[in-house]
């Protein structure tokens, strides 16, 4: 059905009604913001449309709550429960906007229930301080990518952002107002979040922009992709698959052994924050959480209570 450059309406959709492709393809247009948002939605949409069970329906309208109940409950048997709850969110959204826009008279999905799945704690590997302060110590800072490097390493430690929040700032989100520095940071579905810059953030800024010398260009990418292997930095914007690929490299060359990635800072920082006393009301506030439950699948204060408990079990 699609692919990320080029998108066919299937034959299902087309044979619904006059206009059902044109809102069909808006839906993923126009509709979701966040790209990978839309390539999970289109992968779930893509996946159910080709499946057996409504591959013989005529259009859109044919679709019952049983055809959706049997793909979900079969589902079940091929892949993880988040990953089956993201697709039926996926075509609950799109079936709804497709009643909203006069193309279906229902939802076929409304009374069909995900599987249950309550996550206690998160599966990102997270640093312990001492950790993420070697890892930072150790990236050498004799070249504009190694400053790079460290600076949005740093950010995203201390500031708790997404990778894609960062690397999509661009200088005029270092905001420096009556002696105080902040970031600001677009986050997903559009909202915009500002906090304050701790300062040994803001070293390792200064000394990048004072290096990499486009401070005085404000709508120029903050961090900057690299120029082949020579150490320098070229025009275009740092991509979220190139400072993970960043971030592996730097790990296994500060002998870091966990197999940490671009989320492992925001748990990083969450957790070193409650641990120095910080609230977890005001870690939800700063990582920009709309739920506190979300906030505490950051936070692996438990890891060493739970092998304290466990060196007390003393058999020999």
């Amino acid at each position: 059905m699609a692919t990320s450059s080029t998108f066919i309406v299937p034959a299902i959709v087309a044979d619904t009604s006059d206009d059902a492709g044109e809102r069909f393809l808006e839906f993923f247009a126009a509709t979701i913001r966040n790209a990978n948002t839309r390539s999970a939605y289109m992968r779930a949409v893509e996946h159910f449309l080709g499946w057996r069970g409504v591959a013989g329906l005529a259009s859109l309208g044919d679709i019952r709550p049983l055809h959706i109940a049997a793909y979900i409950e079969e589902c079940q048997g091929l892949f993880s429960a988040p990953t089956v709850k993201l697709r039926l969110a996926g075509l609950r959204s799109l079936f709804d906007w497709l009643v909203r826009t006069g193309v279906m008279a229902s939802n076929p999905t409304t009374s069909v229930r995900g599987p249950s799945h309550d996550v206690q704690r998160g599966k990102t590997p997270i640093l312990a301080a001492d950790e993420a302060k070697r890892l930072i110590a150790s990236i050498p800072a004799d070249t504009p990518v190694g400053l790079r490097d460290r600076a949005l390493i740093a950010l995203m430690t201390y500031s708790f952002a997404r990778v894609s929040a960062a690397t999509g700032m661009n200088v005029e989100d270092l905001i420096q107002t009556a002696g105080r520095s902040w970031v600001r940071l677009h986050e997903k579905r559009g909202k915009v979040h500002e906090l304050p810059v701790h300062h040994k953030l803001l070293d390792h800024l200064d000394a990048y922009l004072a290096v990499a010398g486009h401070r005085d260009q404000p709508k120029a990418p903050l961090f900057r992709s690299a120029k082949g292997r020579s150490g320098a930095l070229s025009n275009g914007r740092l991509s979220r698959h190139d400072a993970y690929a960043m971030v592996r490299r730097r790990a296994v060359a500060a002998g870091i052994v966990a197999k940490i990635g671009n989320h492992s800072f925001r748990g990083t920082g969450i957790t070193t924050f409650l641990l120095n006393e910080g609230t977890l009301e005001l870690a939800q506030e700063m990582a920009n959480h709309s739920s506190p439950r979300t906030t505490k699948l950051y936070d692996s204060r438990r890891d060493g209570i739970t092998q304290d408990a466990i060196e007390r079990i003393r058999i020999e």
